[in-house]
């Protein structure tokens, strides 16, 4: 079993940054890869970035590649997804998920998710 709780979120304007953390609970961290998505108002939930067990290998969505860094201390049981030139269409839930089956692009891929960080970025 493995706890997620984002962090970070909150309201910024257009070009400006947010980091957004993921607090995981457990001794299995290293055991899962882990990924962000986010969901707008009325749109389906969508994939963000994602980044393996050992923190070697990253893979973003078209949408913030060049713009985001998705980031992991498997030490700290931290993983993290620093935003930058952030644009209005970026606001959403922003979600925390761990897999272990593989399909790390969808999310039937993740197995725990957090709850969520709002972010706001205003025009």
């Amino acid at each position: 079993q493995v706890q997620l709780v984002e962090s970070g979120g909150g309201l910024v304007q257009a070009g400006g940054s947010l980091r957004l953390s993921c607090a995981a609970s457990g001794r299995t961290f290293s055991s899962y890869y882990m990924g962000w998505f986010r969901q707008a108002p009325g749109k389906e939930r969508e994939f963000v970035a994602t980044i393996t067990r050992s923190g070697d290998s990253t893979y973003y969505a078209d949408s913030v590649k060049g713009r985001f860094t998705i980031s992991r201390d498997n030490a700290k049981n931290t993983v993290l997804l620093h935003m930058n030139s952030l644009k209005p269409e970026d606001t959403a839930v922003y979600y925390c998920a761990a897999g272990s089956r593989g399909g790390r692009l969808r999310d039937e891929g993740y197995d725990y998710w957090g709850r969520g960080t709002q972010v706001t970025v205003s025009s």
